[in-house]
């Protein structure tokens, strides 16, 4: 591994942890509204405050905003994930947890002076309509969207819209050398949280789950009635870089494997109110065995997942330490639009292990970045290095000794792919070569297969070739395990393109450590015994 990937490795991590966090931290969305200003001495000294600074304060001055930064700053003292949401980006945030949104249904990204389009989104309006990928939008419903400086958020309001409205494009279609006008209808279009899956084996399946969202478990339910089709007996659940969402879609999900009355999760709140949840009738997957994938980034629902299989002696956990977000959130509109995503209790696996791990109220930087003191005490390449607490350790009901204070510890640890994360330096300038290659070649695989694709893709290397010689010097050195990596990382990216996510992961996981643990562990019967 090369000074530069030892350098940034952790501050990548840490990033995409923090703001998968954000985007996963509210487990129970309860709704309630809240009255911000009463009748308390607390809350009328507030309003006064305001009062003043509105009509006595020297300079005109934003009072909206100064109330969103006094909110933050109130906030940041509670704990890590009680967060402010404000009204202009609630709408955004929450359509990530609900699985859908309404608008045209495409991929885009601007290219030079233009808005292209990258994928049609499958059964969305827009293709529907017979737009096409590499199609650039010039104009919608009389809007000039090319030759401009405009960023992404300004297209979004653009495209998308209330439901059965119509957007009137103007589109020039590339390979036809032609401009065409569509009228498209907007509608929901699916955020997909089953990223992939597939047989891995005769009867291993693999599942990829991104997120908890509303849909999610509908999503499982048909990835997990496919593969048992296909013969499935036995299951990777990959919960790698999964930040969390809905607690009770997670333990939907937790139901499919548990026996009925089986206890999930319990969680306490400040008065010390517990409330339990069980498993139900016979799930569809009770039977088969299930290894777990997860890393620290798997995070809040993910956890869940891992702590109820884990403290139920089911399946097989494989990875490494979990995040350690053992709080709960529920989200109080504010009135204005806005909302608050409040942690209002604490929840516990089966055995009565809390993962949350510690936070100081000073700010979350630390807590965040946790990532990074894994990374130098050197707890992401031996098992030896996790540091436990005997005061927190639990027994399950075989007798398998666990741990609590702070995140899910793995049955089976496995150290970190430094080679595999190499590839984070070229995940954007990967995305950018092969967008404009297949742009500028849209015919070369137009009536490709994937079987094709597998066996017949840069056989010569010429295509791989041109990408290395297209990125910064610094990243064309490559040793001799890195180039075979990112070669494989490179023909999946493009598989993406040319067919869907499920061909991306198909083809990464051939090298992934945590699945050839997996597949090792299946065909030794994977006995862990406490």
């Amino acid at each position: 591994m090369n000074r530069k990937t030892k350098i940034f490795l952790p501050l990548i991590i840490a990033i995409s942890i923090a703001v998968g966090i954000f985007l996963g931290t509210s487990l129970n969305y309860q709704k309630k509204t809240i009255t911000f200003f009463g009748g308390t001495p607390q809350e009328r000294k507030i309003k006064r405050l305001i009062d003043y600074i509105q009509y006595e304060y020297v300079d005109e001055v934003d009072t909206d905003s100064l109330l969103d930064g006094t909110i933050k700053n109130m906030l940041v003292k509670l704990d890590p994930h009680s967060v402010y949401i404000p009204a202009s980006e609630l709408a955004q945030v929450s359509e990530s947890m609900n699985g859908k949104f309404v608008g045209i249904g495409i991929q885009f990204r601007m290219y030079k002076d233009s808005l292209a389009v990258v994928k049609v989104l499958e059964n969305g309006p827009s293709k529907k309509a017979g737009i096409k990928t590499g199609d650039r939008i010039l104009i919608a419903n009389n809007d000039t969207l090319y030759g401009r400086q405009i960023d992404t958020d300004y297209i979004m309001k653009t495209l998308k819209g209330k439901p059965n409205t119509t957007v009137d494009l103007q589109v020039y279609r590339k390979s036809e050398r032609k401009n065409l006008s569509f009228k498209i209808v907007r509608g929901e279009v699916p955020i997909q949280s089953v990223d992939a899956y597939y047989m891995i084996s005769e009867d291993l399946g693999y599942v990829k789950i991104n997120k908890f969202a509303a849909t999610t478990y509908d999503e499982f339910k048909v990835a997990l009635s496919a593969l048992k089709e296909q013969g499935m007996k036995k299951l990777v659940l990959d919960l790698r870089h999964n930040p969390g969402g809905y607690l009770q879609v997670a333990t939907k999900i937790i139901d499919e494997f548990l026996e009925e009355d089986k206890l999930i999760v319990f969680t306490k709140n400040k008065k010390d109110k517990i409330d339990k949840t069980f498993a139900t009738s016979k799930g569809d997957f009770e039977d088969g065995h299930v290894f777990v994938l997860i890393n620290g980034a798997s995070a809040s629902a993910s956890e869940i997942v891992a702590g109820a299989l884990q403290d139920n002696d089911k399946g097989t956990i494989v990875g490494r330490r979990s995040f350690g977000k053992g709080l709960v959130q529920q989200e109080m509109q504010l009135g204005d639009g806005s909302a608050v995503r409040l942690t209002v209790s604490r929840y516990y696996t089966p055995t009565g292990r809390s993962i949350q791990k510690p936070y100081d109220h000073k700010g979350n930087g630390a807590y965040f970045n946790d990532f990074e003191k894994r990374y130098h005490n050197g707890e992401l390449m031996s098992a030896d290095s996790i540091k436990v607490v005997d005061s927190l350790k639990y027994i399950t009901p075989k007798g398998k000794t666990v741990y609590g204070g702070g995140g899910i510890i793995p049955d089976v640890f496995v150290s970190i792919d430094t080679v595999r994360y190499f590839n984070n330096y070229h995940y954007q300038y990967a995305q950018q070569f092969v967008f404009v290659y297949i742009d500028e070649n849209v015919d070369e695989f137009k009536d490709w297969s994937y079987d094709r694709f597998l066996s017949d893709f840069d056989q010569d290397n010429s295509i791989f070739q041109e990408y290395i010689n297209s990125v910064p010097n610094d990243l064309q050195k490559l040793d001799s395990e890195e180039e075979q990596s990112l070669k494989l990382f490179f023909k999946a990216v493009f598989a993406r393109q040319v067919f869907d996510y499920n061909s991306y992961y198909n083809i990464i996981n051939v090298q992934d450590n945590m699945l050839e643990k997996v597949i090792e562990l299946d065909m030794e019967g994977y006995p862990i015994e406490p």
